[in-house]
């Protein structure tokens, strides 16, 4: 088996918004650094409540699994609860209509990926 896509929501806890922007655009770079991720690159986006949604591939079922015993995945998980709570995308209000749109976050350059810039 390939890689396995992966859809997380995250609701900003009260004055985090921009400290969870910044653990968000980190994790992927994190995580690529640790051999777990594919070289896709993560779409980053902003729910019209302030959730920020992130799509990324994890190289496969074995890569999470050992993500859950990595401590510097876990040192970076410890981050993002802080300041954050994983919910499910159908509590996202945009979820419910067959197109959601999304405000699109631009990605600046990190170590090892492209940025997410429109293109012009």
């Amino acid at each position: 088996m390939g890689g396995v896509v992966c859809i997380v929501a995250y609701r900003p806890k009260p004055g985090h918004e921009s400290e969870l922007l910044d653990i968000v655009r980190s994790r992927v770079p994190t995580l690529r650094k640790e051999g777990l991720v594919t070289d896709r690159v993560p779409v980053i986006v902003r729910a019209k409540d302030g959730t920020i949604i992130e799509v990324s591939e994890w190289k496969s079922q074995k890569a999470i699994e050992e993500a859950h015993r990595n401590p510097r995945v876990l040192a970076m998980w410890d981050r993002f609860f802080a300041v954050c709570d994983c919910v499910p995308l159908k509590t996202v209000p945009e979820a419910e209509t067959m197109f959601a749109g999304f405000e699109p976050i631009p990605t600046p350059p990190a170590e090892g990926m492209p940025t997410t810039e429109p293109l012009r």
